[in-house]
């Protein structure tokens, strides 16, 4: 698509947009735009992400699994059906174990 999304034409479960690979993170953007973007996640199993920090607001909603996320000096066990804000500027850290699938809205607000 012209704005760089994968939006689904019908319908469509989150957590079947993406599968797993094994050691791999795969990711497919949904939307995309001057707000902010919408990517679905799927980490294989002992996958995660080193720490790192945003300009911009995100929420992550776990769609498969669990995983623990370290949010400045303290750390979320979050599981599926459950969401997590991510505020602007706070590093942040994700402890994948297990495989897991995840929901990432970053929203591209203004200056924090």
């Amino acid at each position: 698509m012209k704005d760089g999304s994968s939006r689904p034409d019908s319908p469509t479960a989150l957590a079947d947009l993406v599968e797993y690979q094994t050691g791999s993170v795969v990711s497919r953007v949904l939307l995309r735009s001057g707000g902010g973007t919408m990517t679905v996640f799927a980490f294989a199993e002992g996958e995660g992400l080193t720490e790192h920090m945003t300009p911009h607001e995100a929420t992550i909603l776990v769609l498969e699994g669990s995983v623990n996320i370290t949010l400045g000096d303290e750390t979320h066990s979050v599981k599926a059906g459950e969401v997590l804000h991510l505020p602007a500027t706070v590093p942040h850290t994700l402890h994948g174990g297990r495989r897991f699938k995840m929901l990432l809205t970053l929203l591209k607000t203004g200056t924090p």
